[in-house]
């Protein structure tokens, strides 16, 4: 039988009956990603196979470091069928780990692929996908259409032009693309020299002088103005933690000011002007409507010598065990006992918190927006079956599964859309085995309707984008800074 076939990671009737029925066909929508806005909208044709899966994925290049691949074949020079071989000759010994999953069903998915990788089939593989890549169905666009990829938000800067966007929405393709506010340079008062080489960005981005705190807030203000008016809907932080430390504004405006004369904010300092940064986005994404996105607890940029010689989001990092539970509690009432805490969605990186996490989240709904508060999906070392399930089973017993607004690819990659397809088998596959357990009823529309909407509709709902990309307005004179029926499943 061949590895990747129609029961893959479905081991019950049930569940192939679930996934066939309310999942297989369901849009996507990746809300949460890291895909280049430029490779969209000039249409990217991707060289060889090298160049589409290997650049960028620092989950491949682990693997192969730890499988003895010198970094030459990872982040180095070496010519692209070397690294490829290089990726192939790792693969058999990725049994086990999500990597020889997602290696197999992206080669069936995008093309029509059914051998084994290693380093026997190589050249093989090599010639069979790079032929297809030439076609303009593999193309940046084409991909988002083969997977029907409905909508997607990018990953970007409050500094970024966003003309990207702008030309993907002129274009009027058929998936929606939208940009998503990541201000985290902004936080950066411990490290003054990247933070005011950021700073000098922002004031071109904002049209204006940065010279102290009020002109740095409305500076944020103007450019998550900005963002509305392209289409933003969503912000994203990547903390170790929350920022719940009080702080008054002239504490953080000599904090700002001393950042600004190159002095590095101390650590009770930068959490205390982290505090006071994140209760203001937070504020501003009330205001808007939009949804805040909480990535916490990882551990990154550990090995300084490889951080010097190649740079950041290279492979290096890990889970970190930071204390969650009250700074995160704290952050989040500070923002309710305002009237402005947004919709948000929180991420963990360590599994010992799930149940913190799905906890804390059920502290803050408001009886008003189904499922405001959201645990989100198994994010980064935990987005493979055994942490999929994992996080299914605490916001399961801790909250509303029907009302979870699903999987992110969290990815650069444009061949990393099979794992909304991963996803799905394993959710399906969950539910199934409940429902033949007895644990769950056996009702088609009850369970496959959670199914269907947990895949695509829960976060339509949620998100509330505008209704297609081409409304993204664009780009305007900078202003300048201003101060202001049931059937039975089985049987």
């Amino acid at each position: 039988m061949k590895f990747i076939h129609d029961k893959f990671l479905l081991q019950n009737r049930t569940g192939l009956h679930l996934y066939r029925e309310f999942a297989e066909r369901e849009p996507i929508f990746d809300y949460h990603c890291h895909l280049s806005p430029r490779d969209i909208a000039e249409d990217r044709q991707f060289k060889d196979l090298s160049e589409i899966w290997l650049e960028g994925d620092h989950y491949k290049w682990r693997a192969m470091r730890a499988n003895g691949v010198a970094e030459t074949f990872c982040t180095g020079p070496a010519e692209p069928f070397a690294k490829f071989r290089a990726w192939a000759a790792t693969v058999p010994h990725t049994l086990r780990n999500p990597l020889y999953h997602w290696t197999h069903l992206e080669l069936k998915r995008y093309f029509g692929i059914d051998e084994l990788l290693d380093e026997a089939s190589a050249v093989s593989i090599w010639k069979q996908a790079n032929d297809q890549l030439a076609s303009p169905a593999l193309s940046a666009r084409g991909i988002l259409k083969k997977f029907n990829v409905k909508t997607l938000c990018t990953t970007d800067d409050p500094t970024d032009d966003l003309k990207h966007h702008e030309k993907i929405a002129a274009d009027g393709l058929q998936t929606r693309v939208f940009p998503a506010f990541r201000p985290d340079k902004g936080l950066a008062v411990d490290q003054p020299v990247a933070f005011n080489a950021w700073l000098a960005r922002l004031e071109q981005a904002a049209g204006g002088a940065i010279g102290d705190l009020q002109d740095f807030l409305e500076a944020l203000r103007e450019r998550h103005a900005y963002f509305h008016a392209r289409g933003c809907r969503l912000s994203d932080h990547g903390l170790k933690q929350c920022f719940a430390t009080p702080c008054t504004e002239k504490a953080a405006a000599a904090i700002f000011s001393k950042a600004r004369r190159g002095q590095a904010a101390g650590a009770d300092e930068y959490a205390q002007f982290g505090t006071f940064l994140m209760l203001f986005l937070g504020r501003l994404d009330a205001e808007k409507g939009w949804v805040k996105q909480l990535h916490l607890g990882a551990l990154r940029n550990n090995n300084f010598r490889r951080l010097r010689e190649i740079g950041p989001d290279t492979g290096f990092d890990a889970m970190g065990d930071f204390p969650q539970a009250q700074a995160l509690a704290g952050y989040l009432d500070l923002l309710e006992r305002d009237g402005a805490l947004p919709k948000m969605i929180l991420y963990n990186i360590n599994p010992a918190d799930n149940y913190v996490f799905a906890t804390v989240a059920g502290s803050f709904q408001d009886g008003i927006a189904p499922g405001k508060i959201q645990f989100g999906s198994g994010w980064w070392f935990l987005d493979q079956k055994e942490g999929i399930e994992w996080q299914l089973n605490a916001l399961s017993n801790i909250g509303l599964l029907s009302r979870f607004v699903g999987m992110v690819t969290d990815s650069r990659s444009f061949m990393s859309y099979p794992r909304h397809e991963y996803f799905r088998r394993v959710l399906c596959d969950l539910i199934g085995r409940e429902i033949e357990e007895g644990a769950l009823p056996d009702d088609e529309m009850l369970l496959g309707t959670m199914v269907r909407n947990i895949c695509y509709g829960n976060a339509q709902n949620y998100f509330r984008l505008p209704a297609r990309s081409d409304s993204v307005q664009p780009a305007a004179p900078k202003p300048g800074l201003r101060r202001e029926g049931r059937r039975r499943l089985t049987g």
